[in-house]
């Protein structure tokens, strides 16, 4: 089904073509089920991550009518829907996190996409950022990293989570002043670099 809508198609538009055709719904699941896939594997293991990611599309159709074309992207709207299903595995993820802070990294699985996966989660992989990850409380930690996994903007994490704008600066800089008192030099200036980017790029847009 993904061949009848261009890349061309905006988001808006795809939103009023499924309207009128649910099974050009499919088209929203090809442009964007990697990009949630890798973000929930970024914070869960591979195998929640795939069923994640099909639960997230599930609901997404079962709520399509809900969607306003007007407000365009329609990243936001998945991640939330990701960030929420993620929330009902709080407890494992801190658990994965405190383990990868003991174990280290986790062995590279042959395949294309794990080595994808494992290329995003690098960062999260490395023990002291594993455990300052730990330490966030879940608002943090979604908003830190729907930022650095996500690559969404202030506006877009706040979409997703339907929180202002504002509040998602204030988490963001709770997050980062937590991780950066707690991981060591060779790792926070990579993690404060990319943060330090996205902020600087919030600030210019005014």
């Amino acid at each position: 089904m993904s061949a009848e809508v261009s890349e061309q198609v905006t988001d808006a538009e795809l939103v009023a073509r499924y309207r009128r055709d649910p099974a050009l719904f499919t088209a929203v699941h090809d442009r964007y089920y990697r990009d949630v896939y890798l973000y929930a594997a970024g914070r869960l293991d591979t195998q929640i991550a795939e069923d994640l990611a099909a639960e997230t599309f599930l609901l997404a159709f079962d709520r399509r009518d809900r969607y306003d074309p007007e407000r365009g992207d329609l990243r936001p709207w998945l991640f939330g829907i990701a960030t929420n299903l993620i929330a009902r595995h709080r407890r494992k993820e801190t658990r994965h996190y405190r383990a990868l802070a003991k174990l280290g990294p986790e062995p590279v699985v042959e395949g294309h996409e794990d080595r994808v996966v494992t290329s995003v989660a690098a960062e999260r992989m490395q023990p002291h950022l594993a455990r300052a990850l730990a330490s966030l409380t879940g608002g943090e930690r979604d908003v830190l990293l729907l930022v650095a996994l996500g690559q969404l903007s202030y506006d877009e994490v706040a979409q997703a989570l339907g929180i202002a704008v504002g509040t998602v600066g204030s988490r963001l800089s709770r997050a980062r002043g937590k991780i950066l008192a707690r991981i060591d030099a060779r790792i926070d200036a990579r993690i404060d670099a990319r943060i330090d980017a996205r902020i600087d790029k919030e600030n210019a847009r005014g």
